[in-house]
C-alpha cells in the first residue's frame, strides 16, 4: 500500500515533484575520548570542518544577497562572525586538547553559548541565539559527516518538495522558488505564519504532517496536495492521472476567478462590502493591486524583522511602505505596527517563554522599547505623504496602551518637524481586536481610535484556549464557535453605534463559508489573501445579506461549532443553488 500522509492544508495547489528532505536540527553527538597523541590531528580536523562550514556560509550568503538583498543576506553575516569568533574557536581546541572529540567540543562549547546568550539582559544579543543554533547544526553535521540538507544543494528546475520540520527565518531566506515548488513540514496550522507565508507566495503547502522528516528518506516521488493536505508518495499512473484532471479543474476556476476581480462585491438585495488584501511583503504589492481589491487592510510589518540579524532603520521601513502605498495609489493602506512574538519570531527569537502567545509580544514589546517603536512611528509618518495610511496596532487590550502609544506618536512627529522631514501628523489610528478582553470592552475604545479591525485568528485562539500552532489541538481551533460569533457581532454593534469602520482581517475572512458567516454577522468590510478576492467575491455576489443575517443569528444562537457549522452551509448552498434551502442542524 503506498503511503500517504495526512496533515493540514495550507496553500492550495497540487504539485508533484521529488522530495528534498531537510532536517535542520541539532543532531545527536556522541561521546568519544581521543588519545594525547591523536590530538593534532583532531584539531585539524575541527579547524578544517570549520573553514568548510565558513565556505559553505559565504556561498548561501551570496545566494541569498541575489535572490532577496543585502539586508537578508545580513543573516549571513552574523553567522559568519558567530564562526570565526576566536574566543568560540578557543573554547572548542580547549575541550579537544582536554582529549574530547572535536563534535562534543563543538556541542557543549555552543550549548554554554547558547545558555549565556539566552539570558543576556540585551535583546539584540538574546536573539543571537538562533544564529548560534543555526552554526552549531552546520558545523556539527560536518563534522559528523551527515547527508547536506542544505537548501543551497536543489537544481533549479528541480520543482521539488522541500519537507522539513518547521520553516525558520534562515531557511526560507534560502528558499529558492526557482527550485523549489511545494513545501510540507512536520509542525504549524493553517493559521501559523508559515502557512501565512505560503499563501502569499503562492506556494503549494501542507502542514501539521507531525512526522513527515521521520518517515521519508528524500528523493521519492510524490504529490502534494495542499487543498486536501495530503503528501503521497509514489503514485501510481491513475493516481497521477487523477491529480493531473484535478489540476485542470483548478486551473479553469481560477480563470473563472480572475474574471470576477474587476467587479464590485455588491450582494443580491444590493449591500456593498470593501474588500482589501492582506500583504505580507512589499514584493506582493503591485500583484495585490491588480486582484481587485479595494486597498490594503493589513500590510504585515514582520517582514522587516523575522529572518533579520539587526532591527532595520526608520529609512529602510519609510521605503517598504511607501512602496505599498505607491502601488495602491489613493486608496486605503493600514499598516500594522510590529506584531513580533508568538510564532513570529526575530531571527534568534526572544528568550524562551513558557507560553509565548501569552507574553512579550506586538504592542507590549514596541512601548517596552520606545526607540524602536518610535523608529517605525517615524517611518509610517513619512509614508503618508504618499497616500491613505493608517496605522493599526496589534494585541491591544487596553485602552491605556492606545494612549501611550499615540504620546509616543506626537514625540516621534515633534522629532521629524525638527529635522525638517517631510510627513503627516493627522494619519488615522485603529486596534486590532484579537482578544475576548479587548471584544467585550470595545466600548472604551471609542473616541480614542478611528477603527477596529478584527484579527481572527488570534481571538479564537484566545476566545477557545487553543494553540493556534498546536497541529494537534488543530480540529479544535473552530472559528465557528458560537463564542467566537457572538464576540464578533458585539463589536461590529459597537462599531454601527458609534460610526467607527469596523474590518475582518484574519484569515476566516479568506474562506467561502466564513466569509458568509462574517456577512451576516454585519461586516461589511473585509481584508483577505490577494488570492481570495475573487472568491470572496463570488460568495458575496451570490449571497442576499439579509438572509445571511438570519443564517448567521441561528449560528450565534447554536450550541456547539458544528452545529453552526451546518446552519451556515444549508443556507449559502441554498443561496448558491447547491441545496434546498436554509435549515437547522
Amino acid at each position: 500500500m503506498r503511503l500517504q500522509l495526512a496533515g493540514i492544508g495550507a496553500s492550495s495547489g497540487i504539485v508533484v515533484g521529488p522530495v528534498h528532505l531537510l532536517r535542520w536540527e541539532v543532531p545527536d553527538v556522541p561521546q568519544r575520548i581521543v588519545p594525547d597523541d591523536q590530538i593534532p590531528a583532531e584539531l585539524a580536523r575541527l579547524r578544517a570542518a570549520i573553514a568548510r562550514a565558513a565556505e559553505r556560509l559565504e556561498l548561501v550568503r551570496a545566494r541569498a544577497e541575489r535572490q532577496a538583498g543585502p539586508d537578508e543576506a545580513a543573516i549571513f553575516d552574523v553567522q559568519l562572525s558567530i564562526l570565526r569568533d576566536d574566543a568560540l574557536v578557543d573554547q572548542f581546541e580547549t575541550l579537544v586538547r582536554q582529549n574530547l572529540g572535536a563534535e562534543k567540543a563543538v556541542d557543549l562549547a555552543f550549548l554554554e553559548w547558547r545558555q549565556q546568550f539566552a539570558r543576556h539582559p540585551h535583546a539584540m544579543l538574546r536573539e543571537r541565539v538562533g544564529d548560534l543554533t543555526d552554526v552549531q547544526i552546520r558545523l556539527l553535521s560536518i563534522l559528523l559527516e551527515l547527508p547536506d540538507y542544505d537548501p543551497i544543494g536543489v537544481p533549479k528546475g528541480t520543482g521539488a518538495i522541500l519537507v522539513t520540520h518547521d520553516l525558520t527565518p534562515s531557511l526560507t531566506v534560502q528558499l529558492d522558488r526557482e527550485a523549489i515548488a511545494a513545501i510540507a513540514t512536520d509542525a504549524g496550522t493553517n493559521t501559523s505564519h508559515i502557512a501565512i507565508l505560503a499563501r502569499s507566495l503562492g506556494l503549494p503547502a501542507v502542514v501539521g504532517l507531525r512526522d513527515a522528516t521521520a518517515r521519508l528518506k528524500g528523493g521519492e516521488r510524490a504529490v502534494l496536495d495542499g487543498a486536501t493536505g495530503t503528501l503521497s508518495l509514489d503514485p501510481d499512473a491513475d493516481e497521477l492521472a487523477a491529480y493531473a484532471a484535478r489540476a485542470q479543474l483548478e486551473a479553469q476556476e481560477t480563470a473563472e476567478l480572475r474574471q470576477l476581480s474587476a467587479l464590485d462585491a455588491v450582494t443580491r438585495d444590493d449591500v456593498r462590502l470593501v474588500l482589501r488584501a492582506n500583504v505580507d511583503l512589499p514584493e506582493e504589492a503591485d500583484a495585490a493591486a491588480t486582484s481587485g481589491a479595494d486597498g490594503v487592510g493589513l500590510l504585515r510589518t514582520e517582514f522587516l524583522v523575522v529572518g533579520r540579524a539587526t532591527m532595520p532603520d526608520e529609512d529602510e521601513q519609510y521605503r517598504a511602505y511607501a512602496r505599498v502605498v505607491d502601488a495602491f495609489g489613493g486608496r486605503p493602506v493600514v499598516i500594522r505596527t510590529f506584531d513580533i512574538g508568538g510564532d513570529k519570531l526575530p531571527v534568534g527569537g526572544f528568550p524562551a517563554e513558557p507560553n509565548p502567545f501569552l507574553g512579550w509580544r506586538a504592542i507590549r514589546m514596541c512601548l517596552d522599547q520606545p526607540e524602536l517603536f518610535k523608529g517605525q512611528l517615524r517611518a509610517l509618518l513619512r509614508a503618508a505623504t504618499h497616500g491613505d495610511v493608517r496605522i493599526m496596532l496589534p494585541l491591544v487590550v487596553s485602552v491605556d496602551e492606545v494612549r501611550e502609544t499615540r504620546a509616543l506618536l506626537a514625540e516621534a512627529a515633534d522629532e521629524l518637524r525638527a529635522r525638517g522631514a517631510s510627513f503627516r501628523d493627522d494619519v488615522p489610528v485603529g486596534v486590532m481586536i484579537e482578544t475576548p478582553a479587548a471584544a467585550m470592552a470595545a466600548e472604551t475604545f471609542v473616541g480614542e481610535v478611528a477603527f477596529f479591525s478584527i484579527g481572527t485568528n488570534d481571538l479564537v485562539q484566545y476566545t477557545l484556549a487553543v494553540d493556534r500552532g498546536n497541529a494537534q489541538l488543530a480540529p479544535r481551533f473552530t472559528p465557528l464557535h458560537p463564542a467566537v460569533l457572538r464576540l464578533v457581532r458585539h463589536v461590529v454593534r459597537v462599531g454601527e453605534e458609534h460610526g467607527l469602520d469596523v474590518c475582518v482581517c484574519g484569515e476566516m475572512a479568506s474562506q467561502p463559508l466564513m466569509a458568509y458567516a462574517l456577512l451576516g454577522l454585519g461586516l461589511r468590510q473585509l481584508s483577505v489573501g490577494p488570492r481570495s478576492v475573487a472568491m470572496v467575491k463570488r460568495i458575496v455576489r451570490g449571497a442576499h445579506a439579509a438572509r445571511a443575517a438570519d443564517a448567521a443569528l441561528r449560528a450565534a444562537g447554536s450550541a456547539t461549532a458544528r452545529d453552526a457549522e451546518l446552519i451556515l452551509h444549508a443556507a449559502l448552498d441554498a443561496e448558491l443553488g447547491r441545496g434546498e434551502g436554509p435549515a437547522g442542524p
